[in-house]
């Protein structure tokens, strides 16, 4: 149906949902104020509320935007001069998959997986479009990982994979920022460090939106690409999954109850910087590209 951005004007105004379309961010709070002459509902200020909102969220967003038309310009910005944050600023959970390409696989010399071998990220780590990874004190390996990511848009536990779709509210892209030699140290007996490997702040790049399921029927059918400078490291198609979306959300609902606005990213393709020996430094522009949903470019910060 749309393509759902959470944002503020400048980085002192306060956060609301807008929509991106034909080029402009449509803010959806003074479209509301414009038509109604009244205060919009809370959801209209944060994207969560606004998918456990359900159906009915979604019809009163497309009721603004039908009233809306012909009067766009006095409610939009220019997508180029907003501060993004991630779509999803405050999910319960975030799941990451490693391992779910085949191609990825066997450039990390990784037979695939028997099941979906799953990780966490935390909330610390999101950030939005436009908006900086620190290069941390921490690490001196700092990779990149282009993903394609799944909204959860209602609650679900033990899913079964022929009613998975019923529970997916959009996609978007993710940047799987990872710190290779906390990953990896070189002496530990319980094997790799998740959680200063994958977890610290900012490593998680999100947006810039999320696009309805309604706009990608095939999500299979979409190109993932990242490009460092300008120079393209990975580019693959999504169909390449091992383990498939609707096969990610039975195993993870199995005990685990899903909720909307929980994020499903679903692994990376073959060209990172572990298997080619070339991670990011401070200056980097880091474009992960997704066609259908956007393009997420993120800069790296040296860390003061």
């Amino acid at each position: 149906m749309v393509k759902i951005v959470l944002f503020s004007p400048t980085p002192n105004d306060f956060k609301r949902v807008g929509v991106y379309e034909n080029g402009k961010i449509i803010d959806l709070v003074k479209a509301y104020e414009l038509l109604y002459d009244a205060k919009p509902p809370n959801w209209f200020y944060d994207t969560k509320g606004l998918i456990e909102g359900g159906d009915g969220a979604m019809l009163m967003i497309k009721t603004v935007l039908d009233t809306l038309r012909g009067s766009e310009d006095k409610v939009s910005y220019d997508p180029e001069k907003i501060f993004y944050y991630p779509p999803i600023t405050n999910p319960e959970k975030i799941f990451l998959l490693a391992v779910n390409y085949k191609a990825h696989g066997k450039e990390t010399n990784n037979e695939p997986p028997k099941e979906p071998y799953i990780f966490t990220k935390f909330s610390n780590a999101l950030i939005g479009h436009n908006q900086p990874i620190l290069y941390p004190k921490a690490s001196n390996k700092v990779d990149y990982e282009v993903e394609l990511a799944v909204i959860i848009g209602k609650k679900g536990k033990y899913i079964r994979k022929e009613r998975a779709s019923d529970y997916v509210f959009g996609y978007t892209v993710f940047n799987d920022i990872s710190y290779r030699d906390k990953q990896f140290p070189s002496e530990m007996p319980y094997g790799m460090r998740w959680v200063h490997g994958k977890g610290m702040d900012t490593g998680a790049p999100m947006g810039p939106w999320i696009v309805t399921k309604d706009e990608i029927p095939n999500p299979y059918e979409l190109r993932l690409t990242l490009r460092v400078n300008g120079e393209v490291k990975q580019d693959a198609y999504a169909e390449d999954m091992i383990f498939k979306i609707d096969e990610i959300i039975e195993y993870l609902s199995n005990g685990i109850t899903l909720k909307p606005g929980d994020v499903i990213s679903t692994g990376t393709p073959p060209g990172v910087g572990l298997a080619t020996g070339k991670f990011l430094k401070p200056g980097d522009v880091i474009e992960a590209e997704i066609s259908k949903i956007g393009v997420l470019r993120n800069y790296l910060v040296k860390e003061e």
